[in-house]
């Protein structure tokens, strides 16, 4: 039986799980049927055999019914807007959160990681997976007030699931390494909320701008003092500007 309320699909970041969302999904579950998913290979689900970011959005698509409304963190948007450019009667809209169409910089893309940086990270993982994970979840909270607070809640988040498996994170690595939207995203007509944070290091405001600017259907909220979880250090400003949103 079809529910009576818009279903909000919520898709999380590298490494992480659906759990980072529970604060979320409690403050719109009046407003929307809320569903958080696991990308392959994390929270438990078994990893598959195409770990790119086509496999992960045909993946996605595969749980939603037409017409949702997709929210994807981080590498999760890249995730969505994947989705979204390939398969439009399925989204109806989407929010980008902490997102951008391509990660690394380059001469021609200044608000992203350095590539070395990336590679680092990807050496790293090899070594020691936990770590790793766990100074990315320092970087998500970097310069922001509470830190010491939302990098618990982060690595609270991490553990209370089973641990991504290695050839996921792996795999996520290689699509932030590799994916480049740009050129793609003025196809993306679904209307879009793009939010970001002031001080989000990972995915610079300035990469949400861009989007905003470049997508035929967007509104851009940037939250003053926020990092790369506005989620978790501003939830209620972020279900807020989410339920505007969706009754525009």
């Amino acid at each position: 039986m079809p529910s009576p309320k818009p279903v909000l699909a919520l898709v999380h970041g590298w490494g992480m799980n659906a759990r980072v969302f529970d604060g979320l999904t409690e403050l719109l579950a009046a407003d929307f049927e809320v569903r958080a998913l696991d990308l392959p290979g994390h929270g438990g689900r078994d990893a598959q055999t195409d770990h790119t970011l086509q496999g992960w959005a045909d993946d996605l698509v595969h749980q939603l019914p037409d017409g949702v409304t997709l929210l994807g963190w981080s590498l999760g948007g890249q995730v969505a807007m994947r989705a979204a450019l390939d398969h439009p009667h399925k989204i109806g809209r989407l929010v980008l959160l902490a997102s951008t169409p391509k990660f690394v910089a380059t001469a021609d893309w200044k608000p992203g990681m350095a590539a070395s940086d990336l590679q680092d990270f990807g050496a790293a993982l090899l070594a020691d997976p936990q770590a790793t994970l766990l100074r990315f979840l320092s970087l998500q909270t970097r310069g922001m007030e509470g830190q010491k607070t939302l990098l618990q809640q982060l690595r609270q988040t991490l553990l209370a699931a089973p641990a991504a498996r290695s050839e996921a994170l792996a795999g996520g690595l290689a699509i932030l390494r590799d994916t480049d939207l740009r050129a793609e995203l003025p196809r993306l007509t679904q209307p879009t909320l793009v939010l970001h944070g002031t001080f989000d290091t990972l995915t610079p405001p300035a990469a949400g701008a861009w989007v905003a600017d470049t997508l035929p259907a967007a509104q851009h909220v940037e939250f003053a003092r926020a990092a790369h979880a506005p989620h978790l250090s501003h939830g209620k400003d972020v279900a807020a500007a989410i339920r505007r949103f969706a009754h525009d």
